[in-house]
């Protein structure tokens, strides 16, 4: 029977709880599915630019393996470093990989019907201008990586890991502002190409928004977690990882794999 145990020789809880077999295994058996089924279209489809969403599904997978080996080993440093590397920290980091893809695959729905014009960014600079974006909003939270160690950095830490998240913020709020934009010019003014390819291009960017949305749910409940901190409620109860966290970004590769941008493959 799976026991909460403290660190060995120590009396620091690694857990706040015993993590669940169940939930880790069904989320990572989702993500390598998932993963794999993206990843056998990509390589169909000759779609490169999605590598980064395979990537992550993938990281996804190692993260929740941890946590299942974590169940009987609530001691053990490992498995616990392992699920809070590819799952927990930091936020921007996993949110990254899926977020890559997303931005180009808007830059290629831009360029496909040959509405280079109506993009208030040059498509072929936005996948350059936000993952830029998301690595520095990366290595801003993780100059705090000492810090909360120390009684006194912690408040720098504080100031640092929220400079980072709203760096990710911003940018994910302008690259929405892109989409929309670009979705209401071409609707007033649309390209001949995309008269001539059809639908399927709206549907990809329809798609866009989608998951776009679940992972501004998935990047709030990250800030809230962090704001509550190592004994806020979030920390302490599993359930708020598996429905603020798991499912959202399981919908994510779900429908990125159903509304998969073949369509877009480089000519």
């Amino acid at each position: 029977m799976a026991v909460l145990k403290p660190y060995p020789g120590s009396t620091i809880y690694l857990w706040k709880y015993i993590p669940s077999l169940a939930g880790s295994i069904i989320f990572a058996i989702t993500y390598l599915i998932t993963g794999s089924l993206i990843g056998f279209r990509m390589y169909k489809t000759k779609t490169w630019f999605c590598a980064a969403f395979v990537v992550g599904c993938f990281m996804e997978v190692i993260g929740y393996i941890g946590r299942a080996f974590a169940v009987n080993q609530t001691d053990a440093l490992g498995p616990f470093v392992i699920q809070a590397t590819f799952i927990l920290l930091p936020p921007a980091f996993f949110a990254a990989s899926f977020a890559a893809s997303i931005y180009m695959t808007l830059a290629r729905i831009i360029r496909t019907v040959d509405g280079d014009h109506l993009s208030i960014i040059n498509p072929r600079i936005v996948t350059r201008i936000f993952v830029l974006s998301d690595l520095a909003s990366i290595g801003v939270q993780g100059t705090t990586a000492g810090f909360s160690e120390h009684e006194n950095l912690k408040t720098i830490a504080t100031v640092l890991v929220l400079i980072g998240l709203a760096i990710q913020f911003i940018s994910f709020a302008l690259f929405g502002a892109c989409a929309v934009i670009f979705h209401k010019r071409i609707r007033r003014n649309p390209t001949a190409r995309s008269h001539q390819i059809g639908p399927k291009w709206l549907h990809t960017l329809y798609m866009l928004y989608a998951v776009s949305i679940l992972i501004i749910i998935r990047s709030v409940f990250r800030v809230v977690e962090y704001a509550f901190g190592n004994d806020g409620y979030p920390m302490a109860h599993e359930w708020t990882l598996f429905v603020f966290d798991s499912v959202p970004m399981t919908l994510v590769t779900a429908i990125f794999f159903f509304r998969y941008p073949s369509n877009l493959a480089q000519k």
